[in-house]
Parts: C-alpha cells; structure tokens; sequence
C-alpha cells in the first residue's frame, strides 16, 4: 500500500477502483516496461512499511472517532483546494467551457460552501473534474517515459511527476502559514487513507504481486484520466483470408 501522490495519502485502492472501470482498455503507445524496477521495489517496500505501522492504523482510529459528516467536510475542502491546479490544465488541455465550469465551481464552494467543507456546486448541475499537468502531457501525445514510485509519493511517472510542483503551487494552502499548511497536510494524508480502507484490502487480499499490480493498477488509471473515461482498446484481430493477425486500433 502507497501513500496519495497529493498529500501523502494511500491511493492504491483509488488506482484499483479507476482501473475496473478502464475495464481491458490499454493505449496502444503507453512504455509497459519498467527500467527502475529494482529501485521502484525498494522505494514501495518502505512506503508499505510506513503505511502498515503507521498511516494505516491511524487512519482507522480517525475513522472511529470522526463522524462521515465531517469527514466528507474534509475531503471536499481538500478537492476545493486542488481547483485552481485543475482549471489551470483545463485551459492547458483546450477544454475551456470546462475551465469555465470548474472556475464557477471554485468560487461556489469557496463562498456558499464555506471554503470547500460543502458542496454547493453539485447540486447546481457543476460536476467535480480531475485535470493534472500529467494528464496534459499525456493529452498532447506524451507517453509515460517510464513509472516511477516515489517515496512517500507513491506510484508515479517520469511524465506525471512534475504535477507535483505546480499543484503545490497552486493550491491556496501553499501561500498559508507553516504552522497551518502542516497540521492541514497531516490532515489530508490521514482523510485520504481513511477514504480508502475498504477499497485498498482488495489489494492487499488479492494480489499475488502488489507491487505489479498498483503498477498495472496505476498506469490503468491515468489513461482511463488522460482519455477522459473513453480509452483506445487495442484488440486482436486475425485476417481470415492470410489467417495473420494484427491489432486493430478502437477509438
């Protein structure tokens, strides 16, 4: 189990969920090697450890002892403040009426819902999006480069790796006092991890390999977030007239 690439939260079983719904979808150009596996092991084997003896555990006593109420508070407070990062790749990605909802949304929520701990915009038909600079560079034809796991990151890539300056930068807590952005991040790490105990046990029940399978899990998730849910599939197809086979492209 890895930490949130966010906020030093877990988000394997947030990998897991997003790969179901890619289903067998694949991008026919994504790097499936991993030329830092020897290093990419050892940095997930600590994470694992860190998770287990220490996230882990007090993730599920912050659960027992906070009502879902507030804990649904924290994480929409917490979505509200990666906004100004996701309109930013919204212009960058050319979806600007998306831009324009997510921007309509940052402001609702940070007035009416009370800097983010409610979620007004929702109900007002403005769905929440999840746009990074990864997601960006893999819009424009970028491929992965290679997968990277960072510690007390977690899964990442060579291509999605940057995104973790600019939304630093761009969250409004970045410019907050030390004494507050730190107690805030311990926050989130913990909120986070607690969003995703029930889903992560599956991989921790069910995967022979973990490691192979948060990698798989992973590079699923991020085509499933760069094609916006509709992913190429690459398939198989055999000629029956020469009877060779070759891969048909669905777009």
């Amino acid at each position: 189990m890895t930490w949130d690439r966010q906020a030093a939260g877990a988000g394997v079983g947030a990998l897991l969920i997003a790969a179901m719904l890619g289903g067998c979808n694949t991008d026919p150009t994504v790097n499936k090697d991993d030329d830092f596996e020897g290093m990419n092991r050892a940095f997930y084997k600590f994470n694992d450890a860190l998770d287990k003896h220490i996230i882990k555990p007090v993730a599920e006593e912050y659960v027992k002892v906070t009502p879902q109420i507030i804990r649904t508070g924290v994480t929409n407070f917490f979505y509200n403040m990666d906004s100004p990062n996701v309109i930013l790749n919204d212009i960058l990605q050319g979806k600007l009426k998306q831009a324009w909802d997510d921007t309509g949304r940052f402001i609702t929520n940070s007035t009416i819902g009370v800097g983010g701990l409610f979620d007004p915009a929702s109900g007002s038909g403005l769905i929440r999006h999840e746009e990074d600079l990864g997601q960006t560079f893999g819009k424009w034809g970028m491929g992965e480069i290679d997968y990277l796991v960072i510690p007390l990151v977690g899964p990442n890539s060579v291509r999605d790796a940057p995104d973790l300056v600019t939304s630093a930068l761009l969250s409004p807590l970045y410019y907050a006092s030390f004494v507050v952005t730190f107690p805030l991040g311990a926050l989130n790490a913990i909120n986070t991890r607690a969003n995703l105990l029930d889903a992560s046990r599956i991989v921790e029940e069910a995967a022979l390999d973990p490691y192979s399978f948060v990698r798989e899990a992973y590079r699923q998730n991020r085509i499933y977030k760069i094609y916006d849910g509709n992913p190429p599939i690459k398939v198989e197809e055999e000629n029956l007239d020469t009877g060779e086979t070759g891969v048909l492209h669905v777009y």
